[in-house]
């Protein structure tokens, strides 16, 4: 049967020893003129005790061999049970298994997690696309022979078209960041051109809202990703402009960081603690209704894995300040 050649290859040099062993006390007896018989004797009764205590260690070791090939169907139910460990070898390997198992259970929970995050996320950001886009569907219905009703009507369419674009970055910039490659390039760059790239494509919200925008040309450089931190301020801009009615958004730098403050609804003393948290919204993106939670969050990984930190300050009716630490 397999499982005695399986025991006879793993205790092979045993074996070996005893019987070299039991010739070397045959030959020794020989050589001192022993009577034959006597030496007869002596080796017969050396081997049939061995053979016995093999026989009786082999037959344990056949009840172990199929203990574990159990236990090879258990483990896809996750109701396995290793056999008790026999020798100091044994339980070092059990350790091993059971510190393999344990990694194992941890990265199947993080692995659902994730799945449960990217899920909850897209049924979110499904919901949200379809307000842009059912939007723009009743616009283009809308028949107009004036001229001014028909450029309001393609302002608003896009309007909209910019919400969609945003929420496609924004579910894109959430993949790449949760992927185990991330495309970070450390380089040094102008604070200015990254600052008039997030502030040209926000451009016709200001107009739309006719907020005023004060900002004076940045010389600072900082050490860091271009395109992830076009997006963060990109993200930063568009709650600025969102949660501000009127007045106007300035960027400047202060200590060596840069602000970008509004004079918006501002943020309640209870929500401020948690607003970089994934999914939290608070009391101004409860009255939204179309608040996401993702921005600020995305926010606050990016700056954590460039090596940077933000800081928020606010005050109700008064406005926001958001503070970049390179």
């Amino acid at each position: 049967m397999w499982w005695i050649k399986s025991y006879m290859r793993r205790h092979r040099l045993g074996i070996l020893l005893f019987l070299l062993f039991g010739a070397i006390c045959a030959a020794v007896l020989f050589l001192y003129r022993l009577p034959m018989e006597a030496i007869g004797y002596a080796f017969a009764l050396c081997l049939v005790i061995g053979v016995i205590a093999v026989l009786v260690d082999a037959s344990a070791y056949r009840k172990k061999v199929q203990k574990l090939l159990e236990q090879q169907e258990a483990v896809k139910n996750g109701t396995e049970e290793l056999p008790s460990a026999t020798d100091s070898l044994e339980e070092a390997y059990q350790e091993l298994i059971y510190l393999a198992q344990e990694e194992r259970r941890e990265r199947t929970a993080q692995l659902m997690r994730e799945k449960k995050d990217i899920t909850d996320y897209f049924t979110l950001w499904a919901h949200q696309i379809k307000t842009p886009i059912a939007a723009m569907r009743l616009l283009f219905q809308q028949e107009t022979e004036n001229i001014e009703q028909f450029y309001e009507q393609r302002k608003e369419c896009e309007g909209e078209l910019f919400k969609i674009e945003q929420y496609v970055e924004m579910v894109l910039q959430y993949l790449r960041l949760n992927s185990s490659v991330n495309d970070f390039v450390l380089q040094e760059y102008s604070l200015d051109s990254i600052i008039r790239q997030a502030i040209h494509k926000y451009a016709p919200m200001f107009i739309r809202k006719k907020l005023a925008l004060h900002y004076e040309t940045i010389t600072t450089k900082v050490v860091t990703d271009e395109k992830w931190m076009v997006f963060v301020v990109e993200q930063i801009f568009s709650n600025a402009i969102k949660y501000t009615v009127e007045g106007s958004i300035s960027i400047y730098m202060e200590g060596g960081n840069l602000v970008i403050a509004d004079t918006g609804i501002g943020i309640l003393p209870e929500d401020l603690p948690r607003v970089f948290e994934k999914g939290y919204t608070g009391y101004n993106g409860r009255n939204d209704k179309k608040a996401s939670g993702i921005g600020l969050y995305l926010c606050k990984q990016i700056l954590e894995k460039l090596g940077h930190k933000v800081y928020v300050t606010s005050e109700p009716g008064k406005g926001t300040k958001m503070k970049l630490v390179f």
